[in-house]
């Protein structure tokens, strides 16, 4: 059974002009999730701009130098929902020098569309977003082949992208893999099935989007809760309470659980799981809640809760697959403030170990440099331990990002390794 509730964040990448804004604008605009006034704004828009019917692709092209140049810089993010789920779309952008923006828009994404014009085939661009995928772990990527009308609905030209997408996706840790043929312009297997093409049994793009299981993309095996910050009420009914505010990063958390703060390596037991309706029995990821010991532990913000028989590794030294997100390149054994769950230590970068080729997805031992949208693997060095675990494992225990402290700016982000 589906939870009607469940939500879904999917990411779109592909490359300029492969249709992924008009996409976007079909689900919205056919599955009814489109404010009348929004409409009626767009109607006339499309009007001025010479075109017959609604340009799709001004449901999600915000700024003003997208819509005069019909493409996408920024990541737009637009939220809709149908009876059975809730979705949130990350729109990012085709072009090399917007790597940063696509990896902004997947970091937290269950599903990557990627488009493929069914013209063109499997491009540089295709490869490129499918490895940025396949790095950031997005446990399911459907290739959507658009403009299908542009080919006449041709099951050859579809096959003819299936096989060379399967060419590439043997070489990265892509699990699930689906194809679509569509036409975002015409509508064709968006929303509704499309006549044209009798030759695809698969659903639509909507209905495999309601009905992907994604309840196990979350890690529910290791438990992790970063402490963000202490709860002492000190007013009547609540004098002693102290409790431990923060995030379930990942796992499942019982009342009566035996638990490790770490990095003191102190244990205790659970005693309650608090929230603003009430007591809870257990907790998971992604839910807020009030933790609250039998014992009276010095736990702060920046600590971790994990079962005692299941610990992350405190580490200083750590091997990050880094991509570069500031204009300004990274300066040789500078120091950073690091950000991990709710933890944040100075740190600084000891080594560039390689540079990926975005272009031919090869390895770079000799550019140490590190510039805007490189995609990099570092050596990076903590002034204390960090409670890491790989990526691989675990999305939100497995990723940091790197603070300029003069400028307060993001300036990179990391996935461990």
């Amino acid at each position: 059974m589906l939870d009607n509730n469940q939500l879904l964040r999917f990411t779109t990448a592909g490359s300029v002009d492969d249709g992924k804004s008009t996409l976007i604008g079909r689900l919205l605009y056919d599955s009814k999730s489109i404010f009348e006034d929004q409409l009626h704004a767009i109607e006339n828009t499309s009007k001025k701009k010479g075109h017959n019917g609604v340009d799709l692709a001004l449901f999600t092209d915000g700024l003003k130098d997208e819509r005069e140049q019909g493409i996408t810089i920024d990541v737009a993010y637009r939220y809709f929902t149908t009876p059975k789920r809730k979705f949130i779309i990350a729109d990012t952008p085709g072009h090399i020098q917007y790597t940063r923006n696509m990896i902004t828009g997947a970091s937290t994404a269950n599903v990557a569309i990627i488009l493929v014009d069914a013209r063109h085939g499997v491009i540089e661009q295709t490869k490129r977003h499918a490895f940025i995928a396949s790095l950031l772990q997005i446990p399911h990527i459907i290739v959507c082949i658009n403009k299908m009308d542009l080919v006449d609905y041709s099951e050859e030209a579809y096959n003819k992208v299936i096989n060379q997408f399967e060419d590439i996706s043997s070489k990265m840790l892509v699990t699930d893999v689906r194809f679509i043929p569509i036409s975002a312009l015409e509508g064709d297997n968006v929303v509704n099935r499309s006549k044209k093409m009798d030759w695809y049994q698969g659903a639509p793009l909507l209905h495999t989007l309601e009905t992907m299981h994604i309840s196990s993309d979350i890690n529910k095996v290791d438990a992790r809760f970063p402490v963000q910050t202490v709860l002492r009420p000190q007013r009547e009914g609540f004098i002693d309470y102290r409790g431990y505010a923060g995030r379930v990063a990942s796992g499942v958390f019982r009342k009566g659980d035996e638990v490790t703060v770490m990095p003191s390596g102190f244990t205790s037991k659970i005693k309650t799981i608090d929230t603003l309706k009430g007591e809870l029995e257990e907790v998971y990821a992604p839910m807020s809640v009030s933790i609250t010991l039998e014992d009276d532990i010095d736990i702060s913000r920046g600590d971790m809760i994990v079962r005692s028989n299941n610990k992350p590794e405190p580490v200083q030294d750590i091997e990050v697959m880094l991509c570069w997100l500031h204009k300004n390149s990274a300066k040789p054994r500078a120091k950073y403030s690091i950000r991990h769950t709710s933890n944040e230590q100075k740190a600084m970068i000891k080594e560039v170990v390689y540079k990926i080729n975005i272009d031919s997805l090869d390895r770079n031992i000799e550019d140490k440099d590190l510039n805007m949208n490189d995609i990099s693997k570092v050596k990076i060095r903590t002034t204390k331990p960090l409670m890491v675990d790989s990526y691989r494992e675990n999305r939100t225990t497995g990723s940091i990002i790197l603070i300029d402290d003069a400028t307060n700016e993001t300036v990179a982000a990391g996935m461990i390794v």
